[in-house]
């Protein structure tokens, strides 16, 4: 992975881009050594996205099997718990 300034990603976007896409490279931009964002192959992001899907399937079927134990509680409660 190959950290590059926002300022340089701006003046050499074209050969980013094309780094990323056809050598499979994962460039982060950083601003002030903070690092801000990162650009991918399209690979990674389908990856990322079917774990999300994987993850918030899991997070369902946990929330409806506890549903099915009876493990659920009032709308009040949630809200207190939250503090809101």
């Amino acid at each position: 992975m190959t950290d590059i300034t926002a300022a340089d990603a701006r003046k050499n976007l074209s050969e980013i881009l094309n780094r990323v896409a056809y050598s499979k490279e994962r460039v982060v931009l950083t601003r002030h050594g903070t690092q801000i964002a990162a650009i991918v192959p399209l690979e990674d992001l389908d990856l990322l996205t079917q774990l999300h899907t994987v993850v918030e399937r899991r997070d369902i079927d946990d929330a409806i099997a506890e549903s099915e134990r009876g493990k659920t509680i009032t709308w009040l409660d949630l809200k207190r718990e939250l503090g809101l």
